[in-house]
């Protein structure tokens, strides 16, 4: 045979090989003969079918195919199988993949993990082990790093060092060459940057990049909080100095631009620590004696303009981040306290949604665009509150944000008052159409001038706090309706809520029913209204930061999207973020978009605009979790000094290595764990949500009372351990 000819065969040869795995695989549980196979490929000549009558063979003996039945042959299932995914590392050095498209994590034991971090994506090799209940798998590639730079305590030797991480899920120091320890000092809490890590080293090699001080120190700590979630706490000095050149006047030629809003009567209402304001109402009895009522936010995009450096800073943060003891900005305070801010008695910029409503809660007319406004008055919740509660208005000295007692005009309580009634009538229809009401008791912390926790205080939303909600509710909603039916569709920012999951309803509702409460799971308005009424009957008792909690969880997470499905928990079909662009960047977004399209422009880039709604609900997880921890660092701080007092709480979490207990009185969670619970050995059991003594079955389930003390408290690893006193047992 000539080698033409020769290379010719083999060619087809391969095209068959290709062809029979392609109709194996397309159905792998059924078995074709050679016929089959051969009509699929269109192999109609008596050469082709004996070329493939003896591939088929060759295939069985090589075990790549097999033989179900005499002449008929069926794909094997590969034993493994590629996904990419999310590594969600264990504070034991294992870790789960997550991968969208599976149902279940994929597990990886410590010894195939394979230099992988937490978050970071990967690629996944998954093990095809039939006698495993759970999905087993190795990280064979690292696709993408989460972050290159991490938090530790740097330990010095005589002629290099490492760095001991903080976090727990970090299974690996780094280790740090002479030259690149620069001026830190032995024990100094350090960020340091990965820079190479050698196939034959146990550690990679990094340097450091910045000393953030003492482990154990406040800002130390707090600064580490905020570097671990790789989040700024100060502007780059070019950036400041952007800021503080922007021209912030007031100019009638601006003016003539907007619609002028400055002699309806407009105020704020706001929390009594506020430093910006970025909304307003403003509230006029029309001839026909309905009611305008605007909502007024600060005109942002005036000022952030993009392409600039300013804007490329508020992008990156995306969030202004709301610690316990600080509020670290989206924008420099040159915007974000004094030009964005509505501050009484001074003209302001900007953007408004106003309604026309009467007084029956009917909406007549909208209207959407920049203007100009002067509020007249601010007022604290508080404040605001008492007039609602009394009607009458003076302030008293007790509350007033000015020190002292003071009196509001008949206008400005005849206006909060109409607003209540409004605001009340929007929530009660809302509550009608399936929203759910979410008002889970925050723990906030009266600080001394050192930002030592003297006490704690739990963050009540009263009348005042949901009038407020509503109106914005109104305009985000709005805002969101009146692009979002526009036809041909416009590119837009809404932000969804997808249904719960129904697993999660299912595991809650087990927990809720040990209280004597349930959920119904028939259709998605009985899973509201039973969620709505498990949510009021809890309130006040002990077990309701416990349900709340988990009610929460059980729901699906928010986020930013062009694609819209709606939003589940306030039962919307449609809803988007344009009330606070002082402090989330895609409300900026929102307000470029609106005007855009106000002034005829067409649709805008969808894939762009996607990948930044993708960066801002990034950004808003990792601010939300730094916030998390730093309530947990202030908590631990204020249980050191209580080591000596027994609390009684409620068991939040069980674990098998241990439970998580709640204190009832201030909310402080740590952990009792499993070890130093005397008296039995105590076995974890999954199904009751419990800790089970081997010999005395006595139980330590969720939900239950419990008795502790403070045993540990760690800063640097923010842990707060309790020592077990036993069942809390009512006389």
């Amino acid at each position: 045979m000539s080698k033409k000819k020769k290379k010719a065969s083999k060619h087809r040869n391969n095209e068959i090989t290709k062809g029979i795995f392609t109709v194996l695989e397309k159905e792998p549980s059924k078995s074709f003969n050679y016929k089959q196979i051969a009509s699929k490929l269109d192999l109609s000549n008596t050469q082709d079918r004996n070329q493939l009558i003896k591939r088929l063979g060759q295939l069985k003996e090589k075990k790549r195919i097999e033989e179900t039945e005499r002449g008929k042959y069926k794909a094997i299932a590969s034993s493994k199988t590629v996904h990419t995914g999310i590594v969600d590392m264990t504070s034991r050095g294992n870790a789960y993949v997550v991968v969208e498209e599976l149902d279940d994590d994929v597990f990886i034991s410590a010894n195939r993990v394979n230099r992988a971090f937490h978050k970071d994506t990967v690629e996944v090799h998954i093990f095809n082990n039939r006698n495993s209940k759970k999905i087993e798998g190795e990280i064979t590639k690292i696709v993408e790093r989460k972050k290159s730079t991490f938090v530790g305590i740097l330990e010095m030797q005589k002629t290099f060092a490492f760095v001991r991480p903080t976090d727990s899920r970090m299974y690996t120091d780094f280790f740090i060459p002479k030259d690149n320890i620069g001026k830190a000092q032995d024990g100094e809490k350090v960020i340091v940057e990965i820079e190479n890590w050698p196939e034959d080293a146990d550690s990679p090699i990094a340097k450091v990049l910045e000393v953030l001080g003492k482990p154990g120190e406040h800002n130390t700590e707090i600064h580490a909080i905020l570097a671990e979630y790789g989040l700024p706490y100060e502007f780059p000095v070019e950036v400041e100095q952007f800021a503080n050149n922007i021209d912030t006047s007031i100019v009638a030629e601006e003016i003539a631009k907007r619609r002028d809003m400055r002699e309806t009567l407009t105020f704020t209402i706001d929390p009594k620590d506020a430093k910006d304001f970025d909304d307003a109402l403003s509230f006029k009895v029309l001839e026909n004696g309905n009611y305008e009522i605007g909502i007024h936010i600060a005109d942002v995009s005036h000022y952030l303009k993009e392409d600039t450096i300013l804007d490329d800073e508020a992008y990156e943060r995306a969030t202004s981040v709301y610690l316990v003891d600080r509020v670290v900005p989206m924008l420099p305070e040159v915007l974000s306290n004094n030009a964005c801010s509505l501050r009484p008695n001074e003209e302001k910029y900007t953007f408004s949604a106003v309604f026309e409503m009467d007084d029956k809660n009917q909406l007549k007319n909208q209207w959407f665009g920049r203007t100009v406004t002067n509020s007249d008055e601010r007022f604290a919740y508080e404040e605001a509150q008492h007039i609602i509660e009394t009607g009458k208005n003076e302030i008293p000295k007790e509350i007033s944000i000015r020190g002292k007692e003071y009196t509001v005009s008949n206008e400005i309580v005849e206006a909060t008052l109409t607003l209540d009634r409004l605001a009340k009538q929007m929530r009660s229809k809302r509550m009608q159409h399936g929203a759910i009401s979410f008002d889970k008791v925050e723990v906030r912390f009266n600080l001394d001038e050192n930002n030592e926790p003297e006490g704690v205080y739990f963050k009540e939303s009263k009348d005042a706090n949901k009038l407020i909600e509503e109106f914005m509710l109104l305009a985000n909603r709005k805002v969101a309706e009146f692009i979002g039916k526009q036809k041909p569709k416009k590119t837009f920012i809404y932000r969804i809520h997808d249904v719960p999951n129904e697993d999660k309803l299912i595991a809650l509702n087990g927990i809720v029913s040990r209280f004597g409460h349930k959920i119904d799971l028939k259709d998605r308005k009985s899973v509201s209204s039973s969620l709505n009424k498990l949510l009021e009957d809890v309130k006040g008792k002990k077990e309701q930061n416990l349900v709340d909690t988990l009610a929460i969880r059980s729901m699906s997470k928010a986020i930013y999207t062009t694609d819209n499905i709606g939003h589940y928990g306030l039962a919307f079909d449609y809803y988007s973020h344009f009330t606070s662009p002082i402090r989330r960047y895609p409300d900026v977004m929102v307000h470029r978009l609106l005007q855009h399209y106000l002034d005829g422009g067409k649709s805008a880039n969808a894939e762009l605009y996607e990948k930044r709604c993708k960066h801002s609900s990034d950004m808003e997880y990792l601010a939300t979790s730094a916030e998390r921890d730093s309530t947990k660092y202030m908590q631990i701080k204020f249980m050191q000094d209580n080591k000596d007092k027994e609390f009684v709480g409620v068991i939040s979490g069980v674990t098998e290595w241990g439970i998580y207990v709640e204190i009832i009185e201030n909310k402080c969670e740590g952990m009792v764990r499993i070890r130093d619970i005397k008296g039995d050995y105590y076995i974890f059991d999954e199904r009751q949500y419990a800790l089970v003594g081997e010999r005395s079955k006595n139980t330590y389930q969720l939900g239950d009372e419990v008795v502790v003390m403070v045993k540990d408290t760690d800063l640097v690893k923010r842990h707060l351990d309790f020592a077990l006193l036993g069942k809390y047992i009512t006389e």
